[in-house]
């Protein structure tokens, strides 16, 4: 019930305005995003990078309108990725298709996102594009583009994508992306989709998450396992000691604000941990779609504003 709720707030163009213009909005997002600026996410992911977690850093927004708006989100990552070498970071870079103009233009969003994948990848040293999965009309387009760029010389191993679990085509997606060894980031997902289209039910999305997950760990490539499901993480954690994969084989990931104490811990123990960090002023859907996956946010927001 909250989960829809919040996906359908996450749509809201006028409650995205007001939020995003509001102080109290702003306050109660700082939790999850790092700020406004490339700064507010470097000095964040610099933060992290002592704890010994590493980044993925996006900037927030999608479905941008205009040529110019997608050149500008391209130049932005430009940016992020000199910083990161400048700063000797241990961070990449996600983003969405359509933020690089898919919607728009989609030769020019071919040309820009190929262009951060090709920086990347000849950067010393070579860093990592992750293009992030979107609602399910765009999941060929993306799936597509990827394999792609994969296959352009010299981008291999530097480009993967993110396949969620609630998709009824994941395991069938899962078997091509592996075929080419394109790392995947694997969620539950955090879009309203249709019965057709999607599981509905949370343990068949619990299920064919684990089961996706065992095919990733078994695939000798490296994948990232983004959960903050603690069943899910002692299944992962246990099926790796059973089948004798290294700890350092792949990583857990985890949203920036989220169960930083069980971050801290997967650390503690030895195994990857990468925090996603958002950043930029369209905050307003990432952080209703937050709510939607994990609802006990809102009582720990709750909490925190009747402390203030």
């Amino acid at each position: 019930m909250l989960r829809t709720l919040f996906i359908s707030l996450s749509e809201s163009r006028s409650l995205r305005g007001i939020a995003e213009r509001s102080a109290v909005g702003q306050q109660l997002s700082s939790r999850f995003v790092a700020g406004n600026q490339v700064e507010d996410a470097i000095r964040v992911a610099a933060e992290l990078n002592r704890r010994s977690i590493s980044v993925s850093v996006d900037n927030l927004g999608e479905n941008v309108t205009n040529v110019e708006e997608a050149r500008a989100s391209a130049q932005l990552y430009h940016q992020l990725l000199d910083q990161m070498a400048a700063n000797k970071l241990n961070a990449n870079v996600s983003l969405k298709l359509t933020h690089m103009g898919l919607d728009v233009d989609e030769q020019l969003a071919r040309e820009l996102v190929t262009g951060l994948v090709q920086k990347a990848a000849t950067m010393n040293p070579p860093n990592f594009v992750r293009v992030d999965m979107e609602g399910s009309p765009y999941t060929q387009r993306t799936l597509d583009f990827v394999h792609e760029l994969h296959r352009m010389p010299g981008n291999g191993g530097h480009v993967g994508t993110v396949i969620q679990s609630y998709m009824l085509r994941a395991e069938d997606d899962v078997e091509r992306l592996l075929a080419d060894r394109i790392r995947i980031r694997l969620c539950k997902g955090a879009y309203k989709e249709p019965p057709e289209v999607a599981f509905q039910k949370k343990s068949e999305v619990d299920a064919n998450y684990i089961k996706l997950m065992k095919m990733l760990l078994k695939s000798g490539v490296y994948h990232g396992l983004a959960t903050h499901d603690e069943n899910i993480i002692n299944e992962a954690k246990a099926f790796a000691m059973r089948e004798k994969i290294p700890r350092d084989a792949f990583e857990f990931q985890m949203l920036h604000g989220i169960r930083r104490d069980l971050q801290q811990g997967l650390v503690r123990e030895g195994w990857g941990m990468r925090v996603y960090v958002p950043f930029g002023t369209e905050w307003y859907p990432y952080f209703m779609r937050r709510l939607a996956e994990r609802p006990a946010n809102v009582f720990f927001l709750a909490k925190n504003i009747l402390r203030n």
